[in-house]
């Protein structure tokens, strides 16, 4: 269980953008994993309108429970909480309401009940990170909603600094700037676009 704050950088890629970032840096196939987030909000949508976002992500045998908030400037905070996985299959599956002790409290203030949640369904993301400058370089390629996506991430601790580090690392590789929308924003747009809402 914890909370942190989350400060990062964001941008689209196109993938031969995302192949020559890949190869600049050495990141060959070994060093991907595949992850999946498993999305959630309520019928009329309370967490995106507050801004927020709620996902159980699976790695390998582990399950995160997370809620990211608006913080300061760029920044999310994130409750994270650890769950088993038979809890987590029941719910996936419908058969249980989501317990997690941290992200409860944080839904309880944003007044959203556990009962009223449900499945959006689920983004599949192969992920490699690497060291870089003082913060993390993360390469994503997601797969969800018969869409598929590349986006470069900079995970830093000094907002400041960070942004000159990402703006002179997208321009030493003509990179232009795109916007890159939290991927369960993204997510959440495919599927409504999919159902022809």
């Amino acid at each position: 269980m914890s909370k942190q704050l989350e400060i990062e950088f964001k941008n689209m890629l196109t993938k031969e953008e995302f192949q020559t970032l890949t190869k600049a840096f050495n990141v060959n196939e070994e060093a991907f994993h595949t992850q999946k987030n498993h999305y959630f909000d309520t019928a009329d949508f309370s967490l995106r309108d507050a801004k927020s976002g709620l996902r159980i992500r699976e790695v390998a045998d582990r399950f995160e429970c997370t809620l990211k908030e608006p913080a300061a400037g760029i920044g999310l905070t994130e409750t994270t909480d650890l769950l088993q996985a038979d809890h987590v299959q029941a719910v996936l599956a419908g058969n249980e309401t989501l317990h997690a002790e941290e992200v409860h409290e944080r839904l309880q203030f944003l007044n959203v009940s556990e009962e009223k949640l449900q499945l959006l369904g689920t983004l599949s993301t192969t992920r490699a990170e690497i060291n870089y400058k003082d913060g993390l370089l993360v390469f994503d390629h997601s797969q969800y909603a018969n869409t598929e996506d590349f986006e470069l991430e900079y995970e830093v601790r000094n907002e400041q600094t960070g942004r000159i580090i990402f703006e002179q690392l997208l321009q030493q590789f003509h990179i232009p700037v795109r916007q890159a929308d939290k991927k369960v924003a993204r997510f959440v747009k495919a599927v409504q676009k999919q159902k022809g809402e």
